[in-house]
């Protein structure tokens, strides 16, 4: 890690989004354990690695190059539709 680490607010000014989307990032595994110390519920974050990481590519079985996908190419969620008038019981 870097001598600077960078509290979360100022990594979702960096990489342009949202606190709450750094902690969603963290929760899936997008940012690895590896970029950022954790002292409490304090994080502090190396910026260069964190956005290396969210970058990174893979080496497939094959030798293959394959790019991760990033975080802005993950689709969204498919939101559910509910009829709460229907008479059908489940």
């Amino acid at each position: 890690m870097t001598d600077t680490l960078v509290p979360i607010e100022e990594l979702a000014k960096k990489v342009t989004v949202s606190v709450s989307t750094v902690r969603a990032w963290l929760r899936k595994g997008y940012i690895p354990k590896n970029t950022y110390l954790k002292i409490g519920n304090t994080y502090r974050f190396d910026v260069p690695a964190v956005i290396a990481a969210l970058t990174a590519t893979t080496v497939g079985k094959e030798g293959d190059v394959e790019q991760t996908t990033s975080i802005e190419e993950t689709p969204e969620m498919e939101q559910m539709e509910f009829d709460f008038n229907s008479d059908e019981d489940f």
